[in-house]
């Protein structure tokens, strides 16, 4: 039997044997205030939130002055400006930590360059979450290895070939590893969303935990993935959707993330055994089956048919409605009652 991988982020186990991972996405929606992200992860907090994520941006580190050439489809700014203007100094993010530590949760973060990953040791995070973005970012994947955390990591954009050869980065270190099945739309029509892929990566990497790193701005995809029996889903949040920022729609308020968390144990639970009846069902089906009752005065001597015998509720007699063909031409020893059960000593001398 083949063991089912396990990562381990501080104390927290993540596998198909643990309750669903429910990863809170920050990322920059705080607007590069950390009073705002303060109030964000108080409400992640209260809504039951284990781990929340930030991004760590260090833009000069990150991207070449190209990138104030680029305007990402649902922006109208560049991402160098973006970027820059929701970006947290080392101080900001030491803070940001600690506040999330203080209220007894778990702080992980993105690195987008190699500096925001060194950051990100210096602060002695438990886990590397690394975006779609850097996939393929080979080098940077195998720096980030060098600190020997367990790696998260999100493939949007990619496909299997060049996951297979992150995967085997990771694995050259021994590295505990979750991969997440993504689409890089922010937000994510249904129609892209392609879930089955969450079973091809299943099948072809089986020593990664698997999850979903779901853009869209609503709970459906996530209650569906968890259907299938993935351990994370990783969702952007804000407090209210009334908020201004890129990622905005793209992300679930309070009452949805309250209800992503709630759902998602309910559906964990929900998912295993197989199809036969379980021992809490015996009071139900006493009533709810049907057995074998006469439809009519029967007298001692007389032949079963289909004219004196027929199924009704309740199920408990001593022959259930499936016995009634074998019953059809059976002689019976005593009198019965209309409208009762056909019971075994009724066919003895």
């Amino acid at each position: 039997m083949i063991k089912k991988p396990v990562l381990k982020i501080g104390n927290r186990f993540i596998g198909e044997n643990y309750l669903p991972l429910i990863i809170v996405e920050l990322g920059i929606n705080h607007n590069g205030n950390l009073v705002l992200a303060k109030k964000l992860i108080m409400t992640a907090k209260k809504m039951g939130a284990e781990i929340i994520k930030h991004q760590t941006h260090i833009p000069d580190d990150e991207m070449s002055i190209e990138a104030k050439k680029i305007i990402p489809v649902h922006t109208t700014e560049n991402i160098y400006n973006i970027i820059s203007n929701s970006s947290l100094s080392y101080e900001q993010e030491k803070n940001f930590q600690m506040y999330v530590k203080k209220l007894g949760m778990t702080f992980i973060s993105t690195p987008f360059s190699r500096e925001a990953a060194n950051r990100l040791n210096r602060m002695n995070v438990p886990a590397y979450k690394i975006g779609s973005g850097e996939c393929n970012n080979f080098p940077l994947i195998e720096h980030i290895c060098k600190f020997k955390k367990p790696i998260i990591l999100s493939t949007g954009m990619n496909d299997i070939n060049s996951i297979k050869k992150a995967v085997r980065i990771i694995e050259s270190y021994k590295i505990p590893y979750a991969l997440l099945h993504c689409t890089n739309l922010y937000p994510t029509p249904a129609k892209l969303i392609r879930l089955n892929a969450i079973d091809e990566m299943k099948k072809t990497f089986p020593k990664a935990v698997i999850g979903l790193s779901d853009h869209t701005g609503n709970n459906y995809t996530s209650f569906a993935a968890l259907g299938k029996g993935v351990s994370i889903i990783e969702k952007h949040f804000i407090d209210t959707k009334k908020r201004k920022g890129p990622d905005i729609k793209a992300s679930i308020d309070k009452k949805q993330l309250k209800d992503l968390i709630v759902g998602s144990r309910e559906i964990y639970f929900s998912l295993p055994g197989n199809k036969k009846p379980v021992k809490e069902e015996k009071k139900t089906a006493n009533f709810a089956f049907a057995s074998v009752v006469s439809n009519s005065y029967i007298k001692s001597g007389s032949i079963l048919s289909k004219k004196n015998i027929w199924v009704r509720r309740p199920g408990n007699g001593d022959f259930k409605a499936e016995y009634y063909e074998k019953l059809l031409g059976k002689k019976v020893f005593k009198n019965i009652e209309k409208n009762t059960q056909i019971k075994k000593n009724h066919f003895k001398k």
